[in-house]
C-alpha cells in the first residue's frame, strides 16, 4: 500500500483504476503535495501585499538579483524536471525579463537548495520554484505565490518546454493518496492492516519536520520512523488501537 501522487503517475493509477486494479485505501497527505513559486517570509512579512505572482511581478526591487542587482531574479530548477518547465513557461508568460527580472537555472537539485539557502541565510530577497514537503521549507520558512489554474491551458502549453505562446497557469496541490491492490482488499485476513492505511494521515508541516530532521542528522528511513514515533506520538497514536501504541512505543525504545 504505497502513496502516490496520482497527478505524477496520471495515466498509469488512472488505467488501474477503471480496471480495478488498484483502488484508493487513504489519503497519505492531508493537504496534497504543492509545487510553486515561493518568497522567504521575511520579504512577505515585510511586504503583505504581495500574494499572487503579478504582484511579485511588480517589484522587481525587493529580489535584487547577485549577479545585477537592477534586476529581480527567479531561481530555477535544473534542467529535466517538470518544475523547472512549469517555471520557465510562467516566466514567459508574465513577461518577467520586460518587468526587470532574470531568470537564473541551477545545474541540480543540490544546487538549488545551495543557491536557497546561501540567499536566506544573507536576508536576500529572491523568488523561487520549490516544492512541499521538503526539510528545506521548513529550516527556511517561505510564502508560496499564488495564481490562476487552467487545466486544459496545462496540457497544451505550461508542461510543454517548446510550447511558444504560454498564457499564465499555476500549480494547484496534487492529491496524495494511499492505494492498495485488488488482491490485498479482497483479503479477509488484513482487516487491521486496511484500517490503518485508511487512518494513516498526515500534513505537509509533519512531514517536512521529519525530513528535516532526518537532513540535519544524516539518518536513514529507519531512524526517521524511530524519531517519529518516539517525538511525534499525538499523529501516530489516532492511526493504531490504544494497545498497539503501547506496544509500538516499547519496541522504539
Amino acid at each position: 500500500s504505497p502513496a502516490v501522487s496520482p497527478s505524477v503517475v496520471g495515466e498509469l493509477y488512472d488505467k488501474g483504476a477503471a480496471e480495478g486494479r488498484v483502488t484508493k485505501i487513504g489519503v497519505a497527505i492531508s493537504d496534497g503535495s504543492t509545487s510553486g513559486w515561493f518568497i522567504p517570509k521575511y520579504v512577505a512579512d515585510a511586504h503583505p501585499d504581495i500574494k499572487t505572482v503579478e504582484d511579485a511581478m511588480k517589484h522587481p526591487e525587493l529580489f535584487p538579483s547577485p549577479e545585477d542587482p537592477s534586476k529581480g531574479w527567479v531561481i530555477q530548477g535544473p534542467q529535466g524536471w517538470g518544475m523547472t518547465v512549469v517555471t520557465g513557461q510562467l516566466f514567459k508568460a508574465l513577461e518577467a525579463e520586460k518587468k526587470g527580472f532574470v531568470l537564473v537555472p541551477t545545474g541540480s537539485g543540490a544546487a538549488l537548495d545551495g543557491v536557497i539557502t546561501k540567499a536566506y541565510e544573507q536576508k536576500r530577497g529572491f523568488i523561487t520554484g520549490y516544492w512541499a514537503p521538503t526539510s528545506l521549507l521548513v529550516k527556511y520558512p517561505m510564502l508560496m505565490l499564488q495564481g490562476p489554474h487552467d487545466e486544459a491551458e496545462w496540457a497544451r502549453c505550461t508542461s510543454k518546454q517548446d510550447c511558444p505562446d504560454p498564457k499564465v497557469n499555476y500549480w494547484v496541490p496534487a492529491e496524495e493518496v494511499t492505494v492498495a491492490t485488488a488482491a490485498f482488499m479482497k483479503r479477509d485476513d488484513v482487516a487491521e492492516a486496511k484500517e490503518y492505511f485508511a487512518k494513516r494521515s498526515w500534513t505537509q508541516a509533519e512531514v517536512g519536520k521529519i525530513m528535516l530532521w532526518m537532513t540535519d542528522n544524516q539518518a536513514n528511513g529507519e531512524d526517521g520512523a524511530k524519531w517519529f514515533i518516539k517525538n511525534m506520538p499525538e499523529v501516530w497514536t489516532k492511526w493504531v488501537s490504544a494497545d498497539v501504541a503501547e506496544k509500538v512505543k516499547a519496541a522504539a525504545n
